[in-house]
């Protein structure tokens, strides 16, 4: 196991991320990319803890993903399963479970003020915090993606399903896009990844 995380997670990680999966019993999976969701966690019907995450994320971005996953499981066994999957509890143990790794051996010098800040009050996701998403996404390998805050507004874009939207004005935190098909109006989180149409 150790040998397969130092393949995802940076190698100073790799001791200390291991104890936790052995002393809380984690079946970890290594899955193909999915576009909703960098990682997940449930609870099998024999009572083991199952954590999937992405092959294609970076060492950094791995590895926040799977704490935030095994926060999942020791919040819940700690407080119960009636507990909201991103609230106050599962925060405050994401927090925790996440203070060792917060160090200059672990994270570049230049990503440790931005993790820090996030983890002051952390989110659902990595990704709705624009900050830390786009630090991230610079230790990524080269991409035709970009974000759509990225994009001149007026400017076509493709995402992930195919479908073509036109980027429009911000509204407080999120952008309005048209969908050219059909005329609809969606709302875009800033860092939503997207192709842009020349």
């Amino acid at each position: 196991m150790k040998e397969i995380l130092g393949k995802y997670i940076p190698e100073h990680a790799v001791d200390p991320v291991f104890e936790l999966i052995k002393s809380f019993g984690v079946h970890l999976k290594i899955v193909d990319e999915r576009v909703t969701r960098h990682g997940d966690y449930r609870r099998l019907a024999d009572g083991g803890h199952q954590i999937t995450v992405n092959t294609n994320l970076n060492s950094y971005r791995f590895l926040i993903t799977l704490i935030h996953e095994i926060a999942h499981l020791v919040a819940f066994k700690k407080y119960g399963h009636r507990i909201k999957p991103h609230g106050k509890e599962w925060k405050h143990t994401f927090q925790n479970l996440m203070l060792p790794f917060i160090r200059p051996e672990i994270f570049p010098k230049q990503l440790l003020p931005i993790i820090a800040n996030h983890f002051k009050n952390p989110k659902a996701s990595s990704d709705t915090d624009a900050k830390l998403s786009l630090a991230l996404k610079g230790f990524d390998p080269p991409s035709d993606k970009s974000y759509i805050f990225e994009i001149p507004t007026g400017s076509l874009f493709k995402i992930y399903n195919g479908k073509i939207f036109q980027k429009g004005n911000r509204r407080i935190k999120r952008y309005e896009c048209k969908e050219t098909a059909t005329g609809k109006i969606y709302l875009f989180q800033p860092n939503a990844e997207v192709e842009l149409l020349k």
